[in-house]
């Protein structure tokens, strides 16, 4: 896979900006902040409004072209940092995509620990249903904590017999809160953002005395069976590298059928620049192609949902 020369800046960039001043970090704060993006501008053909559903607040983006299906996007940020606003790079590019997207404002921790933030994200799902969206419409989506999120969001919708989404695109989901893949030592060097050492410490930012292999705070660590298709991508350098392997394994041991991409080079959580990184495109048009497949309702469905929403 040809590497652009674009991933290989943003990789020394995201070295210096952002793993250089996260070293030694114990302040969550502090963290934050180092941790927040840059402010996007995001395209005028873009709409965004406050969407709160199930009681907890967020936001919707539609192009100027939204069809039937309806993505849940959930950010990352380690549980405790950033917000919808902060990923609208992904949101936007989504929305110009046809899709209707809708990003909650889950609580973050340290102020809410777990299961705030998977409680929070099965109320807007349940939202999204009670407002006539069918599940075979609905899509997820998230990038680090928010594809960790998006899985243990799914393991809860299943146990209490809800609908699950048709599919789920991950981009380096964080599912392994105690920190024991070998990548976590090997990639510490390599990794742009993150210190292999800080990974089980910030986790506890969330956990607090919680057993970091719970399944619904650790997804790795849960059966899997039921979940519906998922897309993983992940780069090869990243400390959270075999977080998406080992659960790649684990779904299709457990009959998930898995699409899993190993990039080369590119930092953690690169979609975040589409509009900078030729390989953010390029997941994100793979991610929305996968996606798309696998929501393609029959006309039936249309009605459905017509009929729902009188």
């Amino acid at each position: 896979m040809t590497v652009s020369l674009q991933a290989r800046l943003s990789v020394w960039i995201i070295k210096w900006r952002v793993k250089r001043r996260l070293k030694g970090v114990r302040d969550y704060r502090v963290a934050r902040k180092i941790l927040r993006p840059d402010p996007y501008k995001v395209s005028p053909s873009v709409r965004i409004s406050p969407a709160q559903l199930g009681g907890i607040p967020g936001e919707q983006l539609e192009g100027p072209s939204p069809g039937d299906t309806v993505l849940l996007y959930l950010h990352g940020g380690g549980y405790f940092g950033c917000s919808a606003e902060t990923h609208r790079p992904i949101t936007a590019y989504y929305a110009l995509h046809g899709f209707r997207v809708f990003a909650p404002d889950y609580r973050l921790a340290p102020e809410n620990r777990f299961p705030a933030a998977v409680e929070d994200a099965v109320a807007y799902y349940r939202g999204l249903l009670n407002a006539g969206y069918p599940p075979q419409r609905i899509v997820v989506s998230g990038e680090s904590a928010g594809g960790g999120l998006a899985l243990s969001m799914m393991l809860a919708l299943r146990a209490s017999g809800v609908p699950l989404p048709a599919a789920a695109a991950l981009f380096s989901p964080w599912t392994d809160l105690a920190a024991t893949g070998d990548s976590i030592r090997t990639n510490s060097g390599r990794c742009a953002m993150f210190h292999g050492p800080g990974v089980a410490f910030s986790a506890r930012y969330y956990l607090g005395d919680t057993d970091p292999r719970n399944p619904l705070a650790s997804p790795l660590y849960a059966d899997l069976a039921g979940l519906p298709p998922l897309l993983i991508h992940v780069g090869a350098d990243e400390v959270l590298r075999d977080d998406s392997t080992r659960l790649a394994e684990r779904a299709r041991a457990a009959g998930v059928p898995v699409q899993l991409k190993i990039w080369p080079v590119v930092p953690h959580a690169w979609q975040l620049a589409p509009h900078l990184i030729p390989e953010a495109r390029q997941s994100l048009r793979e991610s929305i192609a996968f996606l798309r497949a696998h929501s393609a309702a029959p006309e039936s469905t249309k009605e459905e949902r017509a009929t729902a929403r009188a």
